[in-house]
């Protein structure tokens, strides 16, 4: 492994988070709140922390694949652990390993949340936590790269270890550019939103927050209630939008800003998608209906909102879903393993790997009335490459290994199989709220230290696809 530009490209990424730190001081100041010196302390740490490892690693040559799964990997716990430094000097989260499931949790978009009461956080801290969404949202390597030159080199191998997908798509011919393009996509799509939710009675500040939440499909909210808190059917039906936006293959968009909005219809990963959430939608709203504890009207708005919020894996809430129906429960349940589509800022499995592992079950069906056919995957008329199909079972091994041992171990830790079973569930698919003890109505404060630190690693796994992750643990990576 090259570490001197390891180093040095670590250093670029922990003072990057370290400038992008003072901004909550803005309204910790404006607001007059308690967190103000602990926000400025935090990016000053930050930013001299990454200064020196600048100082300290001389790069030679430039990022080979080895070099970016470790930048990748070790650039996402970085930024987590000083990340949770304005949490832990503020004496708000005064525990280290809770500050840095917070942050964690906000940097891998996922929302699950160890305090009791949002609202307590002075606004400087609201913002950071949200702040960190919007970052991890899109990535924090692929930020680094559109705005950074120093950081150009190896470019290609980093956007893709880092960007979701089985196969992500360069929509531009320089990795520069194409970073450059989604994070501009990006911001039309948060500034948007922000306007729009201004419109709807909410300050600059919740707008924001509740913008960097959706867009980055995170949930973080500055309320415990989540979107539900607001009581607005207005701001409940922006929020559905930006999330099915979001959760959206982000090239599409850019297809469309660019004068191409049929790109959206020609999709077939696009197509599938909407169909899989009005399907489930329509099912939600029905069993709430038949379950007779809601009214129809309640019963539409709750259901489209949840079935939209757990498929993008945003996680916000307007209901207490744990308190519905073992099936409808079941539902949300089974859904918070789709996800959205590659290239979205959703987590879980993707849309696209579903897909091409239902075609792949049907080809071999067919196969075993024609054993000499030759019957390729085709995704939007093109054949899907065999590695790719490869890769995607691989991940689907992984995956689902990691959230058998992950449940078997918080069992071991005292957690009932639904708490136990829901909390991996949603940490590795990066949605926040489960079941249980951590349903919607809950946090994780419950959830034993050793059980946060393994959440945290799910987190993390989740959002850098496994392979990422998993691969650091391999003894030919060390060779």
């Amino acid at each position: 492994m090259n570490f001197g530009i390891v180093g040095r490209v670590l250093g670029y990424l922990v003072l990057f988070i370290g400038a992008f730190m003072a901004l909550p001081a803005l309204f910790a100041w404006h607001y007059g709140g308690d967190d103000l010196a602990a926000i400025l302390i935090s990016s000053a740490l930050t930013a001299a922390a990454g200064g020196l490892l600048i100082l300290v690693f001389r790069p030679k040559g430039e990022l080979l694949v080895k070099d970016s799964f470790a930048v990748v990997a070790f650039g996402w716990l970085l930024a987590s652990t000083f990340g949770a430094l304005p949490f832990l000097l503020s004496g708000h989260i005064p525990s280290f390993g809770d500050a840095f499931f917070e942050s964690m949790s906000g940097f891998t978009t996922t929302g699950a949340s160890i305090l009791q009461r949002v609202e307590d956080l002075p606004h400087g801290l609201l913002f950071w936590r949200s702040l960190t969404h919007w970052l991890g949202g899109m990535g924090i390597i692929v930020l680094s790269l559109a705005i950074l030159p120093m950081i150009g080199a190896g470019g290609t191998q980093l956007y893709k270890v880092e960007i979701p997908g089985p196969a992500p798509d360069k929509i531009t011919p320089r990795v520069r550019q194409t970073a450059t393009a989604l994070w501009g996509v990006y911001l039309v799509l948060t500034g948007l939103e922000t306007l729009l939710l201004l419109v709807g009675g909410m300050n600059l500040h919740e707008a924001l927050c509740q913008t960097f939440g959706t867009v980055a499909t995170g949930g973080f909210s500055t309320r415990t209630a989540s979107i539900g808190g607001f009581h607005s059917l207005f701001v409940e039906a922006v929020v559905i939008v930006f999330m099915l936006l979001a959760g959206t293959n982000f090239t599409l968009h850019f297809h469309s800003l660019r004068g191409r909005p049929s790109a959206y219809w020609k999709s077939e990963e696009f197509r599938f998608y909407l169909g899989v959430v009005g399907v489930f939608a329509v099912l939600l709203t029905i069993d709430n209906v038949l379950a007779g504890a809601q009214r129809a009207g309640e019963a539409v708005r709750h259901s489209v909102f949840q079935t939209v919020s757990i498929t993008t894996t945003t996680g916000f809430s307007t209901a207490d879903f744990g308190q519905w129906s073992p099936s409808a429960q079941f539902i949300l349940l089974f859904l918070m393993f789709i996800g959205g589509c590659a290239g979205s800022t959703g987590g879980s499995i993707k849309i696209l790997r579903v897909m091409i592992l239902i075609k792949q079950g049907l080809a071999e069906l067919k196969k075993l009335l024609h054993p000499r056919a030759v019957i390729p995957v085709r995704i939007d008329g093109r054949s899907v490459p065999p590695g790719v199909v490869v890769n995607i079972l691989g991940f689907m091994f992984l995956y689902l290994g990691l959230l058998i041992v992950s449940t078997l171990a918080m069992s071991l830790m005292g957690l009932d199989l639904v708490s136990a079973f829901s909390s991996v569930t949603a940490s590795l698919g990066n949605i926040g709220p489960g079941l249980g003890l951590v349903g919607p109505a809950a946090n994780y404060q419950a959830v034993p230290p050793a059980g946060k630190w393994l959440l945290s690693f799910c987190m993390l796994a989740g959002r850098l696809e496994i392979y990422t992750v998993l691969v650091l643990f391999t003894r030919d990576f060390w060779k």
